[in-house]
């Protein structure tokens, strides 16, 4: 299980009709994003493009306000972005689960990206169940590293250093609701 929390920091993610696919990235650490086929913006473009039988190509612009490598799923909430606003584009009117499908293959945290606000993801993450979050939330956060960590890379060291072991973790159980108000 996986718990997603929607944050305040966001990304400008803008699609406009062109004659080649291409992405162009603004603002900070733009020149630390790929603007080749790499990029998950312009995959998740043409992923929704190849669903709807083809569509027009796009010149996606991203404003960058979210820290590379920082842990904090810039470049999947770019590609949620890219889903929604190409949708409207090109007046496909692609239906949520199905939005949700295409976002899933793109990326485990792109689904809750299409959400936001507080959410448990289970499978590798991509199946999406909305919970209650009471209270107001202040994050602070803090990059210890001057070059980031690379998510595919970080999980793929964990695979390596866990391969042959069995991690088993109990599932998730619901409070019991007097326990919601204990602090400890």
């Amino acid at each position: 299980a996986t718990v997603y929390q929607a944050v305040g920091l966001y990304e400008d993610v803008t699609a406009a009709t062109a004659d080649e696919w291409g992405v162009t990235v603004r603002g900070r650490d733009a020149e630390l994003v790929p603007t080749d086929e790499s990029n998950l913006a312009l995959r998740a473009a043409r992923a929704l493009a190849d669903h709807t039988g083809g569509q027009e190509p796009v010149h996606l612009t991203i404003h960058k306000e979210i820290p590379v490598a920082g842990g904090m799923a810039g470049g999947s909430a770019d590609a949620a972005a890219a889903l929604v606003a190409c949708d409207a584009l090109w007046g496909t009117d692609v239906p949520k689960d199905e939005l949700e499908e295409i976002a899933a293959g793109i990326g485990s945290d792109v689904p809750f990206l299409l959400h936001g606000g507080t959410a448990v993801g289970s499978g590798r993450g991509e199946v999406v169940t909305a919970v209650l979050a009471k209270g107001r939330y202040h994050w602070v956060f803090v990059s210890s590293l001057a070059c980031g960590l690379s998510t595919p890379r970080v999980y793929a060291a964990f695979d390596e250093r866990t391969a042959g072991t069995t991690l088993e973790a109990p599932p998730p159980a619901r409070s019991h609701p007097r326990e919601l108000g204990r602090r400890g």
